[in-house]
């Protein structure tokens, strides 16, 4: 269980304040206006950005300083994160270890992570030599294969055409359900939020908030969100 209690990030003029709980397995898309405060929200999660005031918790314990690395979660960013000089496999290595000097039965669970993601045998390309929805599914393995229950995703398919991304999100959902893990996926997109299923949390006005029903947000949206739809 995600807790977000009393939380204030503040970074300048910007005010965001989020009182609100993730169920785990829960599928969450979080959507809102251009510069509302999802990227800043998943950061401050993530353990990148400190709160002014309140708590992260994760299943009760208070995570509010600890490291990111620390955390129970796996955050894929827009860009996919992914070191160019590297080749897929070596990417997706280093959810395990930094230093990537693997064992053989942990080579072996990144053959498989390339193989449950689509990537069988392309493990030695690297990202120039991968198309945009080969660098995002290589993204998806590494999170797949650290095993978080959380996984936070900031748009890593916005630069994708409209089939790739139906079929990344496809792939999100069947990785959630296998391994059990939360899903928070900021969006521009409602429709994207509505593939995505389950709930959502709008951010706007200076507040992330609780989840609610998708569809049912979306057919019956309050007037922060009928203005953004508009």
């Amino acid at each position: 269980m995600l807790t977000l209690e009393g939380l204030r990030i503040e970074q300048g003029g910007f005010r965001l304040s989020a009182d609100l709980q993730v169920a785990p397995g829960a599928l969450v898309a979080v959507i809102g206006p251009s510069g509302a405060g999802k990227s800043t929200l998943l950061a401050t999660i993530a353990g990148f950005l400190v709160p002014a005031s309140g708590r992260v918790l994760w299943n009760g314990a208070d995570i509010t300083e600890a490291e990111p690395g620390q955390r129970s979660l796996s955050i894929i960013f827009q860009d996919n994160n992914l070191l160019p000089h590297l080749t897929a496999a070596q990417n997706i290595g280093l959810g395990l270890r930094p230093s990537l000097r693997l064992s053989d039965a942990e080579s072996a669970r990144v053959s498989d992570s390339l193989a449950r993601v689509g990537l069988a045998g392309l493990g030695e390309r690297k990202p120039a030599a991968m198309s945009g929805g080969q660098q995002s599914r290589v993204a998806l393995a590494r999170a797949l294969l650290r095993a978080r229950p959380c996984m936070l995703l900031d748009e890593p398919f916005a630069a994708l055409g409209p089939a790739q991304k139906t079929e990344m999100l496809e792939l999100v959902k069947q990785l959630a359900t296998d391994t059990g893990a939360a899903v928070l996926m900021v969006t521009h997109d409602p429709q994207d939020a509505l593939r995505l299923g389950g709930q959502t949390i709008l951010v706007a006005d200076g507040v992330a908030h609780p989840p609610q029903d998708t569809g049912g947000l979306i057919a019956n949206p309050p007037e922060a969100l009928r203005a953004y739809l508009d």
